[in-house]
């Protein structure tokens, strides 16, 4: 819904964005929470701002395994970094696209006349996904504290209880891994992208190839500087800082992914560790401004959201989630692949983005699955993720959604300072397959150029 002040067709504008390095889970919990994350960019953004916290209107964070500690985890980020207490902040859980939620939130927060700044992001410690016990012991453990409290006296009790304690009961439950599993079809993200290698013909030698210009074109990124400005240093308690993601493998080689076993099926699949995306810790934030707070803080201007879509399809093949919505997306703004100049589809598998670009370059999988009247085109690969993505630099499942909108509004930014004296303004798409059976994707645009009336200024940013 709008307001008579304003429309869907005012403009969302993206400020700027900050995120923390993304850190790769290594078997024991990472040295920062998800708040501690998200506060770190969060407060670095800030210091870029010529507003103060306390002028936000609304805060919206996507996570998807907060700690227990950490209920609303958005509302905790907020008074952190010192907003005013009485405004609005609050969590979005969408799966892999819980940070791209929580964008979709604050746009239209902007379009409705409810703010006009809203802090969004999406943070998440992967490495700090609880290890439980099964349900066994906890019914164990029921009894025995229903002994201690009202049978304290009881020895027998105790002593039944005790040898009622079986070895199974300790067997632990790992977070992680029943979130990664759909229970509503009881198969593994990663045995969805066997399905697609399956269904779309792809070999083990293209998600291996494709894993690894992954890792290249994230090592180019990072000797090149390509990351710094969307990248703060954090800090931990033991005077450790940590600059840039550390999943990138440069020494990476087609035959040492190629040595790798299948990991979700061992006998004759072709996904593994090497071709899917890395477990990591990570987060990112964005400021988001309506056209009033721009002019009335004579801000820099990123970028601008023009439209955000959503949808749905079989669980079995929640991978295609990008090719679903993709379309659609399109089509709402009457405009065809060719009108879009830069992708990201988030890395979760080798298989799932390879997948993508099969389905919507071809004939039939148009007509049939998605209701085209042809194929909707090929994304060329000098333009899709070209800075690498989530298997070179990790998939922090509730940021990544932010993550590739940030990162491409930076790279839609850097492509038109090359071309400065271009009339033409460059789009941009950002998709993710979500967990579940769902597909988001946002369309962007660059601020250089598509008013004549901004300027550089020295940043390189766009002034009003």
């Amino acid at each position: 819904m709008t307001n008579s002040k304003q429309t869907k067709k005012d403009a969302v504008y993206v400020i700027n964005g900050q995120r923390t390095p993304q850190l790769k889970a290594k078997g024991k919990p990472g040295p920062f929470s998800a708040s501690d994350l998200a506060v770190a960019a969060a407060r670095s953004l800030l210091l870029k701002m010529p507003f103060s916290a306390s002028d936000i209107d609304e805060v919206i964070i996507g996570c998807v395994m907060p700690d227990a500690s950490e209920a609303n985890i958005a509302r905790q980020i907020a008074i952190r970094i010192g907003c005013d207490k009485s405004i609005s902040a609050w969590t979005v859980q969408r799966n892999c696209a819980s940070g791209m939620q929580a964008i979709d939130s604050g746009m239209n927060s902007i379009l409705s006349g409810k703010a006009d700044i809203v802090l969004v992001g999406g943070t998440e410690v992967m490495s700090r996904a609880p290890v439980m016990w099964n349900n066994a012991m906890i019914n164990w453990l029921a009894d025995w504290f229903h002994i201690r409290i009202h049978k304290p006296l009881d020895n027998i009790q105790y002593i039944t209880q005790m040898v009622n304690l079986r070895p199974v009961f300790l067997k632990p439950v790992f977070a992680l891994l029943k979130g990664l599993k759909d229970p509503l079809i009881d198969r593994s993200m990663g045995q969805t992208a066997e399905n697609l290698a399956l269904d779309f013909n792809i070999s083990r030698a293209d998600m291996d190839n494709y894993a690894l210009k992954s890792h290249q074109r994230l090592s180019q990124a990072i000797e090149q500087h390509e990351l710094e400005n969307e990248i703060t240093a954090i800090y931990d308690r033991n005077n450790h800082f940590y600059t840039q993601d550390d999943g990138v493998r440069k020494e990476s080689t087609f035959n040492k992914l190629s040595t790798l076993k299948p990991v979700f099926d061992k006998k004759y699949g072709s996904v593994t560790a090497g071709n899917s995306a890395q477990v990591s810790d990570g987060a990112t934030t964005l400021i988001l401004a309506s056209e009033k707070a721009v002019k009335k803080y004579n801000l820099s201007i990123l970028g601008k959201l023009i439209d955000c879509h959503w949808k749905g399809l079989a669980p079995e093949e929640m991978g295609l989630g990008p090719a679903h919505v993709i379309p659609s997306l399109l089509e709402k703004n009457q405009l065809e692949m060719s009108d879009i100049d830069y992708w990201e589809i988030n890395e979760a598998f080798a298989a799932q983005v390879i997948a993508c670009k099969k389905a919507m370059n071809d004939d039939n999988y148009c007509q049939n699955k998605l209701g085209l009247k042809e194929k909707l085109g090929n994304i060329p690969d000098t333009h899709l993720n070209i800075d690498g993505g989530g298997i070179s630099l990790g998939h922090p499942v509730g940021a990544s959604g932010s993550r590739v909108v940030l990162h491409l509004l930076n790279i839609l930014k850097r492509k038109s300072l090359l071309n400065i004296d271009s009339e033409r303004t460059l789009r941009g798409i950002a998709s993710l397959c979500i967990g579940g059976g769902q597909g988001g994707a946002i369309l962007l645009e660059s601020a250089i150029n598509s008013n004549k009336s901004h300027a550089i200024n020295k940043q390189g940013g766009i002034k009003q």
